[in-house]
């Protein structure tokens, strides 16, 4: 795992609640093996991820990754935080996903550029509304 991955998740990954679960309990389950829970977005607008953990190993994720940490900085409460566009990163979760190569040879300007200049940003339907009286973010999406 990535310097960079380490010190965000030491900084306070304390993981999501499902939607199954008291708020309490959500808490305290952990991501499947091999998983781990992020949250992605920007402002007030945030959806929570759980996705295959090597995916973090990944050039483009790391450099998200260095991004959030501006944004967020090391020290926050809560999940691991990726600071991007909720579509971007599920675009990009599609990529690595499917084993598509242009994946591996992209920076991240180039996928930026790739998404929006793409029909794929209109693939992903808008994040659900927050479920009521929840102090939790807004949506939940497992990859």
């Amino acid at each position: 795992m990535s310097g960079i991955v380490r010190k965000l998740w030491c900084c306070g990954a304390k993981g999501f609640p499902s939607a199954d679960d008291s708020a309490e309990d959500q808490l305290a389950l952990p991501p499947p093996e091999g998983h781990v829970r992020v949250c992605v977005g920007k402002d007030n607008v945030q959806c929570r991820f759980e996705m295959e953990a090597h995916f973090l190993n990944h050039p483009l994720f790391e450099d998200l990754l260095r991004l959030s940490e501006q944004e967020h900085g090391y020290a926050y409460d809560g999940a691991l935080r990726i600071a991007c566009e909720i579509h971007l990163f599920q675009y990009l979760l599609h990529l690595l996903k499917t084993g598509n190569p242009t994946a591996h040879y992209m920076q991240l300007p180039d996928l930026i550029s790739t998404f929006h200049s793409s029909a794929a940003h209109h693939k992903y339907p808008p994040p659900p509304p927050p479920p009521p009286l929840l102090n939790i973010p807004p949506c939940q999406y497992s990859h």
